[in-house]
């Protein structure tokens, strides 16, 4: 690649537009057939971050600019699998106590996406908006540019860190969940 006409490309640079989404998501009751060490339940979380990008291709002298125009991203999660300990029968009063507690797990989980929405947003646009467009001599290459401009976007320090803050988040909601817990309401369905 020639960098004159690398430096080209850079007059084509527009500002991202960023479309954010959450996934539909899906929740899945088992029991595993071994019993649960020291857990009555927990929950496994499927994080999902999708980036599809649209560029915005120009043509130019020798070749084209690929750059990005638009960013819809879809982040949050889409499957919580929920599992309950075997010792505790469906519909009784201890699995529902459990099943309850392991709700609360997912509704914070949930709630880390809708507490870090703007922030996410802005991390995504900041990312995108430093990803420079790329020149390519053929149109064969624009589908490699566009790929390697996701490619970019996603290695990007600010969405490396928002996948962190996003992780931070999720442990500290997690460990309120299970701190507010006084094992109680469980006690009560023993007696």
């Amino acid at each position: 690649m020639d960098n004159a006409l690398s430096d080209d490309c850079v007059a084509y640079k527009l500002n991202p537009k960023i479309s954010l989404s959450q996934p539909q998501w899906e929740k899945q009751v088992v029991q595993p057939l071994q019993e649960m060490d020291l857990l009555h339940g927990n929950v496994i979380a499927t994080m999902v971050d999708n980036y599809d990008i649209t560029a915005d291709i120009t043509s130019i002298e020798d070749g084209f600019c690929v750059g990005i125009k638009n960013v819809d991203a879809v982040i949050g999660y889409s499957n919580f699998l929920v599992q309950i300990d075997i010792r505790h029968v469906p519909n009784t009063c201890s699995y529902n106590v459990i099943l309850n507690h392991e709700d609360q797990h997912i509704r914070s989980y949930l709630s880390v996406i809708d507490d870090l929405n703007d922030e996410i947003n802005l991390d995504i646009f900041s990312a995108a908006n430093s990803v420079m467009p790329i020149f390519v001599e053929k149109e064969s290459d624009i589908e490699s540019a566009i790929n390697q401009l996701n490619e970019q976007l996603q290695n990007h320090p600010d969405m490396i860190l928002m996948k962190q803050k996003i992780k931070a988040a999720e442990e500290i909601k997690n460990k309120s969940v299970d701190q507010n817990d006084t094992g109680e309401e469980l006690k009560r369905c023993f007696l």
